[in-house]
């Protein structure tokens, strides 16, 4: 019985809890889970993600979307959201993305991007370059090395890197280009294997976040709150053991 009252009161407090609604940019799927637990369980406050293509994202919000923040996986993004009115915080980078090739089919990654022209190579996922940052970052690897039209025909789109990371491990593709964060998931380091793309061949992924004015009036104040924690040492700890490089580590 006093199980049963302790649980009822739990649930009782999770209904009338207050909730904020993140949209985050897929890149973030594990390690912002993983940061969400960890300030409800400081603030009380529940974070609801929704993850997608950043472009995506700020097309929805632009529509209307009740998102009360973006983490985007740009800085271009959060940009042209505060342009149009439609944010309450200035854009801060709370990390720096990493591009990285992957394989779960045995693929022979031993020359990074430039072995991609291999023959035996016949499918690479991308994240979609015109809504994905990391789509379009992964572009810019190929022209680095001077075989984006050679290759382009291999192209297998995603309409983000989620669609990438499920393209990779259930073999239907070849290789991905993927965000490093999604390979240090308990759950995805022991499929296949990986190569970082040399930083040399594209942009840096500066990541921001801003808040936004389409979510409730009433969670503004969270919201604020739940940002702020995402620079704290213990949400920047979380961003760099999933493979983010930090604002105070970026050289």
């Amino acid at each position: 019985m006093k199980k049963f009252i302790i649980a009822l009161l739990f649930s009782s407090y999770l209904a009338n809890a207050q909730t904020i609604t993140v949209a985050a940019a897929a890149n973030l799927k594990y390690a912002l889970a993983d940061i969400a637990k960890e300030f409800t369980k400081q603030s009380g406050i529940q974070v609801k993600i929704i993850t997608g293509a950043s472009g995506k994202l700020t097309q929805q919000i632009m529509s209307g979307a009740p998102f009360d923040a973006l983490l985007s996986a740009d800085v271009e993004y959060p940009a042209k959201l505060a342009k149009g009115g439609f944010t309450t915080t200035p854009a801060t980078v709370y990390a720096y993305g990493s591009l990285i090739l992957w394989s779960a089919n045995g693929a022979d990654l031993s020359k990074g991007v430039a072995g991609l022209a291999n023959p035996n190579i016949k499918k690479i996922a991308i994240a979609n370059p015109s809504t994905a940052p990391y789509g379009q970052e992964a572009i810019n690897a190929l022209r680095y090395y001077k075989i984006d039209g050679a290759v382009k025909s291999k192209f297998i789109n995603g309409e983000s890197i989620n669609q990438v990371a499920t393209y990779v491990t259930t073999k239907a593709v070849d290789v991905g280009f993927m965000a490093k964060s999604i390979v240090y998931a308990p759950n995805m380091k022991t499929v296949g294997k990986w190569v970082e793309v040399d930083p040399k061949s594209y942009n840096k992924i500066d990541q921001a976040m801003v808040g936004l004015k389409n979510g409730s009036p009433e969670n503004q104040i969270a919201t604020k709150k739940f940002l702020k924690f995402i620079m704290s040492p213990k949400a920047q700890m979380i961003l760099k053991n999933n493979g983010y490089v930090l604002p105070k580590d970026y050289l």
